[in-house]
């Protein structure tokens, strides 16, 4: 199963601390949901477990059952339908809506006025139009909506209970996002998937240290590539004065230089320079492979 559904399936374990958040988390799916309007509420998930959920939490809250039950047997998505007329009437006074007067729907911040029910209202959005990526691949999670004016209140109130959201529209619909892994983890914690909000910052942990150990492994290697090449290149010099037969002239400092480069290939310059007999300085040992190339090139 994906990190979203996942999560998803934990949320789905957390305890309504009272009726009012059952109702404020039914009010978050309805707004985030299929459809929801004057002649049907149609809730649609592929998450059997998300499924029992949203009849158990809209049994508790309203003491009303979906009149349309998908097949328990059935796999993939699953649609859960109200069109009784008197059970949607019950669920629109409950959210101090009108069926008559009802043009397009907005958050009633009324229904929200403890934080236990602004947790619960934002938790059933994500549960029923909500996505979290797997943090391995990337970071990011979103609530989408049909409904402009509640995408919009939802970015505000997320401002106001101190989160940084962004917003965007995407095919007629409208997304709430997050792309920062600390703003994910905390919103998942807020809404109640901490242990998921942990495995997000452990996902993110390991990535750094991934990132950072083939970035040394890189740098290393670029390293050892750039010291095989000057050692090759002086190595190419002091073969060229030996073949010209001016070895023996040079002082006897630079020739002990050059037999040591030429015995210890794989060596840097500062290995070269602490096995010199007497040691020397790495300074010492890269101005006589200087000079070593300037004869060569005299040459």
């Amino acid at each position: 199963m994906s990190f979203s559904y996942n999560t998803k399936v934990e949320l789905c374990k957390v305890v309504h601390e009272s009726n009012c958040c059952a109702v404020a988390e039914c009010y978050g799916m309805l707004l985030y949901g299929n459809t929801f309007n004057i002649r049907e509420i149609r809730i649609v998930t592929g998450n059997k477990v998300l499924g029992k959920r949203i009849v158990d939490t809209f049994l508790y809250a309203f003491r009303t059952s979906f009149d349309i039950m998908p097949d328990e047997e059935e796999d993939g998505k699953q649609a859960y339908i109200i069109i009784d007329d008197g059970k949607i009437n019950h669920i629109f006074d409950a959210f101090g809506y009108s069926k008559e007067n009802l043009l397009a729907h907005s958050i009633n911040l009324a229904v929200l006025e403890d934080e236990c029910c602004i947790k619960s209202f934002i938790r059933g959005a994500f549960l029923a139009g909500g996505a979290v990526t797997d943090p391995i691949k990337s970071y990011h999670l979103e609530l989408v909506t049909d409904y402009y004016n509640v995408s919009r209140q939802m970015y505000s109130l997320l401002l106001e209970i101190e989160f940084s959201p962004k917003e965007t529209s995407r095919s007629g619909n409208y997304v709430v996002y997050f792309k920062q892994s600390a703003a994910i983890e905390d919103f998942l914690t807020f809404i109640g998937a901490p242990i998921h909000a942990m495995e997000l910052m452990s996902a993110k942990i390991e990535k750094d240290v991934r990132n950072t150990v083939n970035r040394k492994v890189n740098c290393d290697t670029a390293n050892v590539t750039k010291m095989v090449d000057a050692a090759s290149e002086q190595i190419e010099k002091i073969e060229k004065i030996i073949n010209a037969g001016a070895f023996e002239r040079m002082p006897e400092k630079l020739r002990k230089a050059a037999e040591l480069r030429v015995e210890y290939p794989e060596l840097s310059i500062k290995e070269l320079a602490e096995i010199s007999i007497p040691p020397v300085t790495k300074s010492c040992m890269n101005h006589r492979m200087r000079r070593l190339a300037e004869i060569a090139l005299n040459l």
